[in-house]
């Protein structure tokens, strides 16, 4: 009898035998409710909320973190996975179906007797070679056609060909406008504006930025060329004292001079901005935006619209960031000392209205470090499922950069990283350990299995299909989900990022691992002092 329930009796707990089937057989519906989201000819789940709402999606990373997922062995294996996505950008329902298929193919034999930790061990000893296996299988990656090619990659899983093909030169522009030698990649310099409008194919990339938002004077210029771009963090408003403070008058002349006093404190500000604007537009059809993340008020507008200039107010404390890198200039948190050199310049700035809804163009730029993508779509669901796609694609597009290889995709690693374990590392591993290693083979075709079950395929047939080609000696041998049969992956452009396979290995295989060492489980917490029936007595 367990410990446990000598010390409390009414104490949930689940033995060794049960615990594991029980782990088991949690993965195996979570492999089951995944798997058929793999690839690019993966099928949609939908996701309806309490108030109705509706998801259409096959990204695993959204599937499991807004599921309502009951077993905690699920939740477990679900947050390790949404974990891959937000270090990696990718490979989620990957981890979850390798970790799941790990704890399957153990199954068989712990019913022989076989112990979990002897298991586990064959399974470190194949993670290991599996990762050298990795570094020996890559190709380099360092020209815009293989970046090209592992954005289409990417986004071909999650949307419509057609669709995924014209994303993809917007998405690897965008990555390489924001590249700067010797520094990281900061993927938040793309503004990533939905537009619900027109059709998915109109989605582009802007080189420049696009705001949510435009001017608030009706008399003010909507449309300008060659302009001087002033990104401001200063209040042109009346604004309230910062401690609790009031002003007493007796009669109404005192209280005009102090509303007198209040404007002229605004009004200076005004004064040196509009000179400014005369000093470097004199002469000229250059044109002066303003773009404040603070307020304006009405009259302050009324006087900047008076001499020509474009003001928008409370732009996005993000979009500041991006103006500079975007337009150049400096963001000013005052207007004393100003000159030419602190203003930034765009060819193009004019406001779209879109029914209720403006938006501000900033284009044709000189040297962009920040870039916008427009999405647009009929629906707001399909404008999600793109963003999603998007997010995805740039983040394939920049860790292909920053690793400078990627690895045949199409199960083609899967594949022959299970060969080299069967044909040449079991050889070497002595005692029960390669049991593991033979189960950790089998596990990896997994992955190859689905693409082609789901490409309508038997997955069997395609598996003996591609071992027989890797037996023969042809390196690269993926799934063809077009016919079924043997294709090289790189003379079709189908690649995968280094470190999401990397870090998907390891995620899957730390997982099975532990949850194969899992011998109890009971429930945890303290439970209520009050005893049934105390309240009676």
């Amino acid at each position: 009898m367990s410990a446990i329930s000598l010390i409390n009796p009414s104490s949930e707990y689940i033995r060794q035998g049960q615990a594991l089937q029980v782990n088991i057989n949690a993965a195996s519906g979570l492999q089951e409710l995944l798997q058929t989201n793999l690839g690019p000819k993966g099928t949609m789940k939908m996701l309806v909320d309490g108030a109705g709402g509706m998801k259409i999606t096959k990204d695993g990373k959204v599937l499991l973190s807004e599921m309502q997922i009951q077993s905690p062995t699920a939740a477990l294996i679900a947050r390790a996975a949404t974990a891959q996505d937000d270090i990696m950008g990718d490979g989620t329902t990957s981890v979850v179906l390798l970790a799941a298929e790990l704890l399957k193919q153990s199954d068989r034999y712990l019913k022989e007797g076989l112990h979990p930790r002897i298991i586990t061990e064959g399974y470190d000893m194949a993670k290991g070679e599996v990762l050298k296996f990795l570094d020996e299988f890559t190709m380099e990656c360092k020209d815009r056609p293989r970046y090209v090619e592992v954005a289409r990659t990417a986004l071909r899983t999650k949307l419509h060909p057609v669709l995924a093909d014209r994303l993809t030169e917007a998405v690897v522009d965008s990555v390489q406008t924001i590249k700067k030698d010797e520094e990281p990649i900061d993927l938040h310099m793309v503004e990533i504006m939905k537009m619900q409008h027109q059709s998915g194919m109109e989605t582009r990339f802007i080189k420049g930025l696009v705001l949510d938002h435009g001017p608030r004077h009706p008399e003010m210029v909507r449309n300008v060329n060659n302009a001087y771009i002033m990104i401001l963090n200063v209040s042109l408003e009346y604004e309230k004292t910062e401690v609790n403070s009031g002003f007493f008058y007796s009669n109404p002349e005192q209280r005009e001079k102090l509303a007198a006093s209040e404007r002229k404190f605004v009004d200076a500000k005004l004064q040196k901005i509009v000179d400014l604007k005369e000093t470097v537009c004199a002469n000229s059809d250059k044109g002066f935006v303003i773009i404040n993340q603070k307020g304006i008020d009405p009259m302050s507008l009324d006087v900047l619209a008076k001499h020509g200039i474009m003001a928008l107010r409370r732009a996005k404390r993000r979009n500041m960031e991006r103006l500079q890198l975007c337009c150049g200039g400096v963001a000013l948190n005052s207007v004393e000392d100003m000159d030419e050199s602190v203003l930034g310049y765009a060819g193009h700035v004019y406001e779209h209205v879109l029914g209720e809804e403006k938006f501000t163009f900033v284009e044709d730029v000189r040297n962009p470090t920040s870039c916008t993508i427009l999405i647009k779509g009929p629906t707001s669901h399909e404008l999600q499922q793109i963003h999603d796609a998007v997010r995805d694609g740039l983040r394939a597009v920049k860790n292909c950069m920053e690793d400078g290889k990627v690895v045949p995709g199409a199960g083609a690693f899967q594949v022959a990283a299970s060969h080299h374990l069967t044909s040449t590392y079991l050889k070497s591993v002595a005692g029960k350990a390669s049991m593991g290693v033979q189960a950790y083979a089998e596990a990896l075709l997994f992955i190859p299995k689905s693409l082609a079950r789901n490409a309508g395929f038997e997955p069997i047939d395609v598996i003996v299909d591609l071992k027989e080609k890797v037996s023969k000696g042809q390196k690269y041998c993926g799934v063809d989900l077009t016919t079924g049969e043997c294709v090289d992956p790189t003379t079709i452009g189908i690649w995968d990022n280094y470190r999401v396979l990397r870090h998907c290995i390891q995620s899957g295989t730390v997982i099975a691992s532990n949850l194969l060492l899992v011998d109890e489980m009971m429930r945890a917490g303290r439970s209520s002092l009050k005893q049934p029936g105390a309240m009676e007595e």
